[in-house]
């Protein structure tokens, strides 16, 4: 029933990803509960997560790297590799800046290279992601390798 009508959202095809391409996604807030659920799943229980008055170097509440990583790439998922993203092959991040409770990140995607594999209509891509909070400094950088599906017509 209805099995012909298209997905909503259909992320991209690796033809449809050329070298250049570029994308920013919307802004997300890290809240409190980000935090408690995150560290909570991921057993990252450092003490300057888990102790709201530690202080420690960074100030503030600051929230797992990881967890300003994973918003961004659930907001890829959300839309532009939905459904065509089929491996997560290799992932480089450098850290620039703290994150905390109350930060809204957001990010630009890049297509940094594609390169089409030799059967199964499919291609490596690699994206580079330079991440901002809500005053537009740039708080974290990383590179990831995807394998992309493609068009089922090709």
């Amino acid at each position: 029933m209805n099995h012909d009508l298209p997905c909503f959202p259909q992320g991209l095809y690796w033809q449809e990803l050329p070298q250049g391409f570029k994308v920013r996604t919307h802004r997300r807030t890290v809240t409190e509960a980000d935090l408690v659920a995150f560290i909570s799943a991921s057993g990252l229980l450092e003490v300057i997560f888990i102790d709201a008055d530690h202080g420690g170097a960074m100030g503030g509440r600051p929230v797992p790297a990881a967890l300003t990583q994973c918003f961004i790439e659930g907001m890829q998922m959300q839309g532009l590799i939905q459904a065509t993203g089929l491996a997560l092959l290799e992932i480089n991040t450098k850290v620039l800046a703290p994150v905390r409770i109350g930060d809204s990140v957001w990010a630009t995607i890049l297509v940094s290279h594609v390169h089409p594999t030799s059967k199964g209509n499919r291609a490596v891509i690699t994206f580079d992601a330079a991440v901002f909070n809500q005053r537009d400094e740039q708080v974290m950088s990383y590179t990831v390798k995807r394998l992309i599906a493609g068009k089922p017509d090709a």
